[in-house]
């Protein structure tokens, strides 16, 4: 089985990669999107959305990322795919998938899923790019508005010459409303010969085993699940591999062996990181955005949220967080 990160404009970016990627069970992550618009990008773009270009393409854990661009310019993405190239990604990735309206109106992201044939036509010209040792992957839901071209789009993708396919199963319109159509993912796999990962709506291992059934996938990416609970991965790993030896799986996930105790220290990582790499205006909202997710899994961090939901000065949250129970020694290491 392979677990993938997901790109999350605005969310999950290299600190949370960096996090995710230490706490186990990755095995690939995607970069957040990288806007290309009629110009060749200077390497600094590039670098700032993907700092571990600066580390071999590799989390300081080692795990490898791909690096996605999104755009609706053939030549212009094959440009800047192939300076990108230079830098050294474990990848790269095209985006068709973004739901954001602000993206869509510009022809970027999910918008393209109504133009198979530009994205045949994208997707061929990275390809020819890039060396051909380079990997090159696509991210697609299963429309815009609708289903109906789902398969041409897969197939352009195919046909064009990715070696990857992730689907996120659902459409533009769906958003991210509940449920995730992974049954229509094995539908996609049924026509292509190249890899797919599904992807949608897993937030527990028990979503992990039913996507996996349904898709017939057995390559997954995680999104908001993993950054709600960071010991997703590993909890999909231990009940499949329970489930290769016994027919209880349900009896033996410990959803416990990861708890709040032993996420407080990459907490304070996280803390320390923002610390050293983002505006200090932007701190405390990078903190306080991640505490709420992890609200939904972590009773614990609801504490932790109401502690510095109203306070903005990084010292101050600092403090706050020594004052959690438990939490002396941990948030030290970011002092």
């Amino acid at each position: 089985m392979t677990i993938l990160l997901a790109p999350m404009e605005g969310l999950l970016d290299f600190v949370l990669r960096d996090i995710f990627t230490r706490v186990g069970g990755i095995d690939r992550c995607v970069s957040e999107f990288i806007r290309v618009t009629g110009t060749l990008l200077p390497d600094r773009v590039f670098t700032r959305i993907v700092p571990e270009l600066n580390n071999g393409g590799r989390t300081p854990a080692g795990v490898p990322v791909r690096a996605q661009l999104m755009g609706s310019d053939p030549v212009c993405l094959a440009e800047n795919a192939a300076k990108l190239a230079m830098l050294g990604p474990a990848g790269i990735d095209l985006n068709f998938g973004c739901p954001a309206k602000g993206v869509n109106r510009h022809r970027g992201g999910a918008v393209l899923l109504d133009e198979p044939e530009l994205i045949a036509q994208i997707v061929s010209a990275v390809r020819r790019a890039v060396p051909a040792s380079m990997p090159v992957s696509a991210k697609m839901r299963l429309g815009y508005n609708d289903t109906s071209r789902a398969l041409d789009c897969a197939l352009a993708i195919a046909e064009g010459g990715a070696n990857e396919l992730v689907v996120h199963a659902r459409t533009k319109t769906d958003g991210y409303r509940p449920p995730a159509y992974w049954n229509r993912i094995r539908q996609i796999r049924a026509v292509v010969s190249i890899p797919v990962i599904a992807n949608g709506e897993i937030w527990t291992a028990e979503d992990a085993s039913q996507c996996r059934m349904e898709s017939g996938c057995n390559a997954l990416m995680l999104g908001r699940g993993i950054v709600a609970d960071p010991g997703l991965a590993l909890a999909i790993r231990r009940l499949d591999s329970h489930s290769a030896e016994s027919s209880h799986a349900n009896s033996v996930v410990n959803h416990g062996d990861f708890g709040w105790d032993a996420l407080l220290p990459f907490v304070a990582h996280f803390w320390h990181i923002v610390g050293l790499h983002i505006a200090a205006h932007h701190r405390a909202g990078r903190l306080k955005q991640w505490l709420n997710f992890l609200r939904r899994r972590h009773p614990q961090a609801q504490e932790a949220y109401a502690a510095v939901r109203t306070i903005n000065d990084p010292v101050l949250i600092t403090k706050k967080l020594f004052a959690l129970p438990g939490a002396v020694d941990e948030i030290s290491l970011a002092v």
